[in-house]
């Protein structure tokens, strides 16, 4: 049984160090206070949790052009103007869309997720979460920085 933890603790580091760089510590303490944005800007939170494929990373895009790849248990904050937010992922040649509507100082979270299609090609999922469910989330995840 021990020879068993080396190759699974292995797996996990490796999993944890796939995809865009780590946000500073003090940007990722910051993100996970959940101050709520100005009045004329809102918040996303976009975030990968969940085993399934975590050695694989994400390519996550939101509309105007900030896009991660999403390792496993990482998240991503942004900013920006009210409005609808367009938000895709890509794993291989499968893609999902999702939207999300933002008010002025609002926050909103949204999970992407790997699943499988037809049992052997992996596909990926958006959907919107409710925020007690994001913030739990975020809280045990780690920020990287949109590119």
């Amino acid at each position: 049984m021990r020879r068993l933890g080396l190759p699974i603790s292995l797996l996990l580091l490796l999993g944890a160090c796939a995809g865009s760089p780590s946000a500073s510590p003090q940007a990722d303490r910051q993100a996970k206070s959940f101050d709520q944005p100005a009045p004329d800007r809102g918040a996303l939170y976009v975030y990968r949790s969940g085993l399934f494929g975590m050695m694989r990373p994400l390519d996550v895009s939101l509309a105007g052009g900030a896009a991660a790849q999403l390792g496993y248990n990482t998240f991503i904050r942004v900013e920006g103007p009210p409005g609808p937010i367009d938000i895709a992922c890509k794993v291989g040649d499968s893609t999902a869309n999702g939207q999300v509507q933002i008010q002025g100082g609002q926050t909103r979270f949204v999970e992407v997720a790997m699943n499988s299609k037809w049992g052997w090609s992996p596909g990926c999922e958006v959907a919107e979460v409710p925020p007690d469910q994001g913030q739990a989330a975020v809280r045990s995840a780690r920020r990287v920085e949109p590119q």
